[in-house]
């Protein structure tokens, strides 16, 4: 649990922080090629605003080469050149001129001969500014380059941090979690022996007192069986959690274990006016705690018989599902909400309708999902009105 949520506060950080990051690196290089069409646009005016004919090269001010054309009304063409350009090549101008001529956009950038062009329309004539931009490309891919190697290095740097911080961060809660956790574990321990001590007694008592006081003892015994079968469960639970008791894998036919535990149920199923119906299929093999999976069905197929109207079936199913073992139990009954099967799993879980008639402590859902988790699987819960199935999916031995 620690992990995780260290790892959660490391994703939510490292999420802002990279959001942030790419806005800033964005804004840079928007910026600075904003800057650079600026500074191209001013040349390219400026040539189109000189004197027609005067030998005016702004590429030797530092800023990019730049040659005009005039095109007038009669067809003449007039190119005012610089020792940049290779302009001998007329065809090729003429194509240049030709389709910046019939773009609509007086500015913009022909990609074919990486030219940026700056178009004037005077009553005699067109006059066309051009301007190489290689280099304005070039140095744009170079910043791009220079950006991702700066936003790798700064995401490695703080992604570092972040887990460091992340760690701080996560100590007070690892501290209370592990305080809580042997709280429940010491507790469980303690409460079983007086537990037990009282239903020692109360079964003794019953052999002394009257049959008109039998009842008393039968209470005591009911309550005690039921609180030992919490204190149970709660350990249950704080042995996953910290992982103190460590499972016992072994080979084994999780269809004998199913099948076993069903009937085991059968007569239970029959006491509660319900019908059991399974499907199994053979040979499921794989690697887990024989008890413990026993328990999982038990949960599920005990749950089920709660909660179940009377006289309708129960059914229980186990399919391979490719590499996995597919285990279901369905029963019909009113559908429960969406918002209620969220939360089905969640410790000391009871919906509303469930605490009238039917007693609980809301954590067998809560051990049924520890134990496939255990396992390497899945567990699951579908409701509609059709019926309420709860799946687990378990991996098998390859």
């Amino acid at each position: 649990m620690i992990r995780r949520l260290r790892w959660k506060v490391v994703a939510v950080t490292m999420s802002v922080v990279t959001a942030v990051l790419l806005l800033a690196l964005a804004a840079v290089f928007l910026s600075s090629r904003s800057a650079m069409e600026s500074r191209t646009r001013s040349q390219l005016q400026q040539a189109l605003q000189s004197a027609p004919g005067a030998p005016m090269r702004p590429g030797q001010d530092g800023g990019a080469p730049v040659f005009t054309v005039e095109v007038f009304s009669g067809g003449t063409v007039r190119v005012i050149g610089s020792n940049y350009f290779d302009l001998d090549d007329e065809e090729t101008l003429l194509d240049i001129v030709q389709t910046c001529l019939d773009r609509q956009e007086d500015y913009g950038v022909l990609k074919d001969y990486r030219l940026r062009y700056l178009r004037e329309v005077s009553p005699i004539s067109v006059r066309i500014a051009f301007s190489d931009s290689t280099l304005e490309q070039d140095t744009l891919r170079s910043l791009a380059g220079t950006m991702a190697l700066i936003g790798v290095a700064a995401f490695a740097v703080l992604f570092g941090f972040s887990y460091l911080l992340s760690g701080l961060v996560a100590r007070p809660v690892e501290k209370a979690w592990q305080e809580q956790q042997r709280f429940l574990s010491d507790a469980s321990h303690e409460l079983k022996t007086p537990l037990t001590v009282i239903l020692s007694s109360a079964d003794l008592l019953s052999e002394t007192l009257p049959p008109d006081s039998q009842g008393y003892v039968d209470n005591i015994r009911s309550e005690s069986r039921r609180m030992k079968k919490l204190v149970e469960s709660m350990l249950t639970l704080a042995r996953a959690d910290d992982g103190t008791h460590k499972l016992v894998f072994t080979p084994l036919d999780l269809s004998d274990v199913v099948t076993d535990t069903a009937l085991l149920f059968e007569p239970v199923a029959f006491e509660a006016n319900r019908e059991l119906l399974y499907d199994i299929q053979e040979h499921l093999h794989l690697s887990g705690d024989g008890d413990k999976l026993r328990q999982l069905v038990s949960i599920l197929l005990d749950n089920a018989i709660k909660f179940s109207p009377e006289h309708e079936p129960i059914r229980l199913t186990l399919r391979r599902d490719e590499k996995n073992a597919r285990l279901t139990v369905e029963n019909g009954g009113a559908p429960i909400p969406p918002e209620v099967v969220a939360h089905l799993f969640d410790r000391f879980y009871r919906a509303d309708n469930a605490r009238s008639g039917v007693q609980g402590f809301g954590l067998g859902l809560s051990i049924a999902r520890s134990i496939a988790t255990e396992h390497g699987g899945a567990i699951r819960c579908e409701s509609d009105s059709r019926s309420t199935r709860f799946i687990v999916t378990l991996p098998l031995r390859k």
